[in-house]
């Protein structure tokens, strides 16, 4: 007699995988959103994130120009627990599903701190 051995896929047990996002049992709200995020060269530390690449329609032209060119910096993939840097993940996710795009403008020097001190 041969007996065949079927490969089990482990799953925990909040009911997802999370080795793989696409096998995940959770609901929408912690899927997975792509986006794209662009630097512009005429600001300093400001940046577009788009949930589609390269489709600046989204953003308003009186934006675009003020923003001047931008160049791709990275592709992320953003998820509600997602750390970013300078954002909020939710807020850009909201954003991205909202509008198509989020701006990140420079941080706002703090008026307490006084430099060279």
């Amino acid at each position: 007699m041969v007996m065949h051995r079927v490969n089990a896929v482990r799953v925990s047990r909040m009911g997802h995988f999370p080795h793989n996002p696409r096998l995940s049992t959770r609901g929408a709200r912690y899927a997975r959103m792509q986006a794209y995020v662009y630097k512009t060269e005429r600001k300093a530390d400001t940046f577009v994130y788009l949930a589609k690449r390269d489709d600046f329609t989204l953003v308003p032209e009186p934006l675009r120009t003020q923003l001047g060119p931008l160049s791709f910096v990275l592709e992320v993939a953003l998820t509600p627990d997602r750390k970013l840097a300078r954002e909020d993940a939710k807020v850009v996710r909201e954003n991205l599903t909202a509008r198509g795009f989020h701006i990140q403008f420079p941080p706002q020097a703090d008026p307490t701190v006084r430099p060279n001190a």
